[in-house]
């Protein structure tokens, strides 16, 4: 009997292989995308060093307010905003976008270009 492939299985095995080319390095970190039914979250990583340098999400108490009676991807697009802003408090201007196994569409791609909207260089 044939076993149904689970979603989120293939996900995070297309991520894996998308992982292995994907390097986040002190002068260009990486930002990661994990995207939930309801929520999207966002952070900036430096794996060099292991270290999470930026981070926002759908769940901020900041945006809750300003996300309310939003869409989920005008609300992605307003998490790109705030990640771009916050790693330009840091110095970070340049990442490399890892989209963490997600179709680059939807709610994926308005978080890139809300974060690319707000001045980050992908």
């Amino acid at each position: 009997m044939l076993k149904k492939a689970d979603r989120n299985e293939t996900r995070q095995r297309r991520h894996e292989r998308i992982r292995r080319g994907v390097r986040g390095l002190p002068q260009r970190p990486r930002l990661s995308v994990f995207r939930s039914l309801n929520h999207i979250y966002a952070q900036i990583v430096d794996d060099s060093r292991g270290v999470t340098l930026a981070a926002a999400s759908s769940r901020d108490t900041d945006l809750r307010e300003t996300a309310k009676g939003k869409k989920k991807a005008e609300v992605s697009t307003l998490v790109g905003e705030t990640i771009a802003r916050r790693a330009k408090d840091q110095g970070i201007t340049q990442v490399v976008f890892d989209r963490g196994g997600y179709l680059y569409h939807g709610r994926v791609k308005a978080l890139a270009d809300g974060a690319r909207k707000a001045g980050l260089q992908f």
